[in-house]
């Protein structure tokens, strides 16, 4: 990411309250192992730099941070001359690149990046954007314990989606499928349905996001300074003070 100079940015939280989906599913995620309590301690701290950072930070009841991203990163589409880049390692993500949104995926930490865009998302996995909620309505999403249609691995869904384009037309040509095929989907329509819901983000919510307020010069520079220095972040610390001294910044 250190190539790109963004002039706004917003930072997303889950809330660690149970969604829609768990509501739904009650084995949503449940074969994830819960997270270690020294990640949940870092939390508020996390959030103090945030806040020293002056930037807007969105966490909201009944949906995931994924979901929050979504609604956020289509509100700023329709901002004339804005483009997105979302910074996470959840793939469920790559279902929002488009024209104007693009994902940046840490591969070595902080130290690698992956940038998925509309023109090389298809030749990296095999798909388009739209077509990642279809896909995990086949395939399932085992991070996510969504189940999809059983007996229908990553190669088939992938196949399918390349002949067919949508769950909903390889449905309508189920008749043109081999036997075997034809009957799983017909066994686990149901299931590749409710899926599909479970990995679809919901984006047509208002989480009150204002570009005026994600700027990035809006922050606290002596603030920052002391809780880096606290911290003993000291190589934050210098790109910070570097980043202090550009006109025009590049901040990660």
């Amino acid at each position: 990411m250190l190539d790109h100079e963004p002039t706004h940015i917003a930072v997303v939280f889950d809330k660690g309250k149970k969604t829609f989906r768990h509501v739904e599913y009650k084995e949503y995620k449940a074969t994830r192992p819960p997270a270690p309590d020294e990640l949940y301690a870092q939390i508020p701290m996390t959030k103090e730099i945030v806040s020293a950072f002056g930037l807007p930070l969105f966490e909201e009841d009944n949906y995931e941070a994924d979901d929050i991203i979504g609604a956020i990163a289509k509100r700023a589409e329709k901002i004339p001359d804005t483009k997105i880049f979302i910074t996470t390692s959840d793939r469920d993500a790559l279902q929002l690149v488009s024209d104007k949104t693009s994902i940046i995926i840490p591969k070595k930490g902080f130290n690698e990046f992956e940038v998925i865009t509309p023109q090389n998302i298809k030749e990296r996995f095999e798909m388009e954007a739209s077509q990642v909620p279809d896909y995990k309505a086949l395939a399932g999403d085992n991070s996510d314990n969504i189940k999809g249609v059983p007996g229908i691995g990553e190669k088939t869904a992938k196949n399918l989606l390349t002949e067919y384009g949508t769950l909903d037309k390889i449905y309508e040509n189920l008749d043109k499928l081999p036997a075997g095929i034809k009957l799983k989907l017909e066994t686990g329509k149901v299931s590749a349905y409710f899926s599909k819901r479970m990995a679809t983000l919901v984006t047509d919510f208002d989480p009150n996001f204002s570009l005026e307020k994600s700027e990035v010069r809006n922050f606290s520079s002596q603030k920052i300074k002391e809780i880096f220095a606290n911290l003993e972040f000291k190589s934050l610390l210098k790109r910070f003070e570097n980043f202090e001294q550009k006109s025009q910044p590049t901040l990660f």
